[in-house]
């Protein structure tokens, strides 16, 4: 991500400690006041200003001085990243994952269980009990815990933190989540569509990089987030990415919405496996529940792909094929620097996918005479969901941007 330049303007000292602050964050090895000066192009005064303030309150600490010429040796500042954390809950259909994050992205405690059942009320109670237990056995003190940010599949009614009737969640229709988990919590929540979540996490993290890029996110549903100039766009009702019903094989099995072929019915994990099945790569039942077998059955197949079982290999083939329609039609709409790929499934699918998408990608791109457009994994790793619901948290609290600097009527 691009560094951040202050202003010198009055009435702007919380902006301009978000740049300092940030800056030193993404630091390696600290950063001088000279430095400071030289990163944000701020004036000196302000900058030895708010660094005095960051001291006292403990978010940075004096960590050496270092000697560079003629003159006083400059005092090195780093992130104390002890200094606050935040929760990140990701609630997808098959898995809530909850993972507790210091101030530098850094995963401090992590857990996930099995989705038990649909229920709204009984999700809550799991996830707010997993957020004490997380507290409590990191052993930190719960008024440096900045929130908890909750990944949650879409629509949502961001204004009221509401669940609307995800696909994938059958019961949750409207279901106040941000209000109801800060009661069972006791902390400030946001949620957050897991998507635009994931590609904060990616930002947060250290893989934002330069430019702008897709991030496709790859769980029980499909998903996708963009960003530009370091931002993640949540679009105006914050449901950006909803990609379920792109046609990506128009003679496909046919989709609830009354298309064929959708990502929805097209490129999960059920379809993929439901068209291993009917390919005859298992002579068994599954066992289990519906959602474990799906997932146990998607890491039988990536498994036998990896290892070059034709008929498997074909198969992860066929779905990047499709998956590449989908990709190259954001793409072309979007115009992004490169694309990056994430979520609990992605892993599994990662040795073929990165192999194949890259040149049926291009094969299919708008500007494929003049550039060639990276195909990258996430940073991040399965949790991308989790640790991005916790980064929202930080990027909302720590991360400086253009409309802090508006001025109210």
């Amino acid at each position: 991500m691009g560094m951040r330049r202050g202003t010198n303007l009055p009435r702007m000292g919380d902006f301009n400690q978000s740049v300092i602050l940030e800056a030193v964050r993404r630091s390696v090895e600290g950063l001088s006041r000279i430095e400071l000066v030289e990163a944000t192009g701020l004036s000196a005064q302000t900058v030895t200003n708010i660094t005095r303030r960051l001291l006292d309150e403990g978010f940075i600490t004096e960590a050496g001085r270092t000697i560079t010429g003629p003159g006083k040796p400059r005092v090195t500042l780093r992130l104390v990243a002890e200094s606050r954390y935040s929760v990140g809950v990701h609630l997808d259909p098959a898995v809530i994952t909850v993972v507790l994050l210091d101030m530098s992205g850094a995963v401090v405690e992590r857990r996930a269980e099995r989705t038990p059942d649909k229920d709204p009320r009984r999700i809550v109670d799991i996830m707010a009990q997993t957020v004490a237990d997380l507290i409590d056995e990191a052993g930190i003190d719960r008024s440096l815990v900045a929130g908890v940010g909750v990944a949650a599949p879409g629509p949502l009614d961001a204004e009221r933190g509401t669940v609307i009737d995800p696909p994938k969640l059958q019961g949750w229709e409207r279901v106040p989540l941000r209000s109801v988990l800060a009661e069972a919590t006791g902390l400030e929540v946001t949620v957050e569509k897991d998507t635009t979540a994931a590609a904060v996490g990616e930002l947060w993290t250290g893989g934002g990089g330069q430019g702008s890029f897709v991030f496709v996110y790859l769980g029980t549903g499909l998903g996708a987030a963009v960003v530009r100039d370091g931002e993640a766009i949540a679009g105006s009702s914050h449901n950006f990415g909803e990609i379920g019903h792109i046609i990506v094989d128009p003679d496909g099995p046919p989709c609830a919405c009354g298309l064929r072929g959708c990502v929805e019915v097209v490129c999960t994990p059920q379809a993929i496996v439901e068209r291993a099945e009917a390919a005859g790569l298992w002579r068994d039942s599954p066992t289990g529940g519906a959602e474990a077998a799906i997932d146990e059955r998607f890491t039988q197949l990536c498994a036998r792909a990896d290892a070059g079982e034709q008929p498997a290999l074909d198969l992860v083939r066929t779905a990047a094929d499709h998956l590449a329609v989908l990709i190259a039609t954001l793409t072309n709409i979007l115009d992004v620097d490169r694309v990056v790929l994430g979520g609990p499934f992605w892993e599994r699918l990662c040795g073929v996918y990165l192999r194949e998408l890259p040149d049926l990608l291009h094969a299919r791109s708008a500007t494929r005479a003049v550039r060639t457009l990276p195909v990258e994994g996430t940073v991040v790793g399965d949790d991308v969901g989790a640790v991005g619901a916790a980064c929202v948290v930080l990027d909302a609290v720590l991360t400086p941007r253009a409309s802090d600097l508006y001025l109210e009527d």
